[in-house]
């Protein structure tokens, strides 16, 4: 067999081990190294899956996971979530629809401190859903606009899906962070468009009943008690980063340190839970690292077999052009999401897909932010769709269906896809402050 043939099998191969229930990493792993060993030989494999330990995992900019992952599990603990849901829900109690919209701009901001998305799904589940049925929204619209907004904890920095495209794609995290901005202030836009388009036009389709809503009145100083925490992390994190003070390790640092003060001002955090979040840091750190090491093992095989090289000129001669390539793959993206996660897929793949986006001369900074969009999709879509199941595991409502919740969170796929066509046509939206 050739290399390209063998590569291609590879793929084939890795496909039908996660089909058949197969761990991703350790199914990429058992193919790179059969691959290397087809290529060249065991010797060769042996120690090229020594090397990727070593090269992929002793990188300093590695501590951004497990920092940025505890900061993202002490403002849960913390109680920062809530607050931020109540001061946006008493500002905006007058709206139509304004519960929904509190919802996106407490998720947002919860996003810019946590950056992971079922984080964001779990605690908006069990603080805005049981409101917003109280003021006479509807079961489906309330969890469907959590699932919605949650994917905002991975577009909007710090993300930890845009650490993991910075690594594969050698791109600096700070400028991905900072791609991240435009791309999420117009997903907030177009789903508090959406809210207010379906408020007006269709009215049954978000209210239950024409509840009174009402909110006790906002005082300066307790919006200074509810925000201040919110802004002193957001200070601390994204001020420091973009304002040149700290690395992407240190602002994580920072930012944890923060949260954990913040946590243990307000008393949230026992021994035992403290103990209990290390634990579930370190066990999410290494599930990303270890899915990280076999994906680079998994890149290093492909290129070794010839196939990104040789599928980057098949296409750059075909007569799609590189925006029927670029239509091809965010479409397998998003349909790869109804399926597996969202950092599986990227880790199978990008390994294949960055090259023939090089030779096309795409902009990486703005094809990953274009990755990171399609792949959050897959969070709202079925059968998959992980942050419908965290919706559905924090409320804990035997009376609430999975396809319920499926059901209100479409609306919001599909303004995530016109996002998504936005994004594709104005690129500077994505770029202009990463580059400037």
């Amino acid at each position: 067999m050739s290399g390209i043939e063998i590569g291609i099998a590879a793929i084939v191969a890795l496909l039908g081990l996660i089909t058949l229930g197969m761990p991703i990493a350790v199914a990429m792993l058992a193919v790179s190294f059969a691959g290397v060993a087809m290529i060249r030989n065991d010797t060769v494999a042996l120690r090229m899956i020594g090397a990727v330990a070593n090269d992929s995992i002793r990188e300093y900019l590695f501590a951004v996971v497990p920092l940025f992952v505890l900061m993202g599990l002490l403002v849960t603990v913390s109680g920062v979530g809530k607050d931020t849901f109540e001061l946006f829900q008493r500002l905006l109690a007058r709206v139509k629809g304004g519960l929904g919209i509190a919802t996106v701009f407490a998720n947002a901001i919860f996003a810019s401190i946590t950056g992971i998305s079922i984080a964001s799904a779990s605690v908006f589940a069990r603080v805005a859903v049981p409101e917003m049925v109280r003021h006479g929204y509807t079961r489906s619209f309330a969890t469907g606009v959590v699932a919605g907004s949650s994917v905002l904890g991975m577009l909007i920095p710090p993300s930890l899906l845009m650490i993991v495209y910075a690594v594969l794609a050698e791109e600096s995290v700070g400028r991905m962070f900072l791609a991240g901005i435009g791309p999420g202030v117009l997903l907030v836009a177009g789903y508090t468009a959406l809210i207010m388009l379906l408020a007006r036009r269709r009215p049954e389709m978000v209210f239950a009943a024409q509840a009174e809503q009402t909110a006790e009145p906002l005082s300066a100083r307790l919006a200074v008690k509810m925000g201040s925490p919110i802004v002193i992390l957001v200070g601390l994190v994204l001020g420091g980063l973009y304002g040149g003070f700290f690395n992407p390790t240190e602002a994580g640092a920072v930012g944890a340190f923060g949260a954990l003060v913040i946590a243990l001002l307000r008393r949230s955090l026992t021994p035992r839970s403290f103990w209990s979040l290390l634990v579930e840091t370190g066990r999410i750190t290494v599930s990303v690292l270890f899915l990280i090491m076999a994906a680079s093992f998994f890149s290093r095989m492909l290129a070794m077999s010839g196939l990104p090289n040789h599928l980057a000129e098949l296409l750059l001669s075909s007569s799609i052009g590189p925006y029927g390539f670029l239509v091809i793959y965010l479409v397998l993206v998003i349909v790869l999401g109804f399926l597996i996660d969202s950092i599986s897929i990227m880790l199978i793949l990008l390994p294949v897909a960055l090259p023939i986006a090089g030779e096309m001369q795409f902009d990486l900074i703005w094809f990953g932010v274009l990755t990171v969009f399609a792949v959050e999709i897959g969070l709202l879509t079925p059968p998959f769709g992980l942050s419908v199941f965290t919706i559905k595991a924090a409320l804990d409502d035997d009376t609430l269906s999975v396809g319920e919740i499926f059901r209100g969170a479409l609306p919001f796929v599909g303004a995530m896809l016109l996002c998504l066509i936005v994004l594709i046509v104005f690129p500077s939206i994505s770029t202009f402050i990463a580059r400037s």
